[in-house]
């Protein structure tokens, strides 16, 4: 029952947000994708992986994207696309990435919303981080950046690799399920803020029977702006989102953790 009533009082929180609760998209740090399964819009972060948010950005404006099969769906944990061969494996005509498991970012561009005695957890926009806990932070006094990582919760994309920490390529891959274990792992890139349904939907297989496609991939900023998505995401340092926070960190109790906090997105 009262997880009834947290998720009734989330529901009208959002409903009470006002226009400072909300922020645009970074046009040239979204992607655009379109699937035989629906529209999919990602959020990038080069503050997690400058060198893989580059490298995306830079696919997705050759082509190299487009037509793409989600060659590998695990239900309960992934979905993986992007290699040009649509099989593990497929490369670019791009050299490999270095590993960007980890990041140094400016406190004043983190939200930690998680503040325990070994770790911190919060957003960089909609995208959420773990890292180090303040006194392990506090041995480094001459260095104020936080030092975290990506956290793999649902709607996550990172990106895929051979055995090799430094062989990311082209193929990306997209959280269906929360699977932490992934966490310093592989290169986190951004977060779905709309469309993790149709993430959901593919069809499932290694490879599927009839595997589901990219159809197109874009930056929102190489598009007209008449087809850009009219979406704003709500800002995770705003009151209703650390209202929904509350009660969602009452709800869940000691058990919480960042994967349980989405990030609303709404049609301007």
């Amino acid at each position: 029952m009262f997880r009834r009533l947290a998720t009734a009082l989330a529901g009208i929180l959002m409903l009470g947000a006002g226009e400072a609760d909300w922020r645009p998209l970074d046009p040239e740090n979204t992607l655009v994708i379109g699937t035989t399964k629906g529209p999919v819009v990602v959020e990038l972060r080069p503050e997690f992986a400058p060198r893989g948010v580059e490298r995306v950005k830079q696919l997705a404006r050759e082509g190299v994207y487009d037509g793409l099969q989600f060659h590998r769906v695990i239900d309960g944990f992934v979905a993986q696309t992007g290699n040009p061969n649509n099989r593990d494996g497929g490369v670019s005509r791009h050299p490999d990435l270095p590993p960007e498991f980890s990041f140094r970012i400016p406190p004043d561009i983190a939200d930690v919303v998680v503040d325990r005695s070994d770790a911190r957890e919060g957003f960089v926009g909609a995208t959420p981080f773990q890292a180090v806990s303040r006194a392990e932070q506090a041995l480094r006094p001459d260095d104020p950046r936080i030092r975290g990582w990506g956290a793999y919760c649902p709607g996550v994309m990172g990106m895929g690799r051979q055995a090799d920490p430094g062989t990311a390529n082209a193929e990306i891959f997209f959280m269906r399920a929360p699977a932490r274990r992934l966490d310093h792992e592989y290169t986190v890139v951004g977060r779905v803020v709309s469309g993790l349904e149709a993430i959901r939907a593919v069809a499932v297989g290694e490879p599927p029977k009839v595997p589901d496609l990219m159809l197109r991939v874009r930056v929102m900023a190489d598009l007209p702006p008449a087809e850009r998505p009219r979406l704003e995401v709500m800002d995770t340092r705003g009151p209703a989102f650390r209202s929904r926070l509350a009660v969602l960190k009452r709800e869940k109790g000691a058990a919480f953790t960042i994967c349980d906090a989405d990030v609303p997105v709404r049609t301007r």
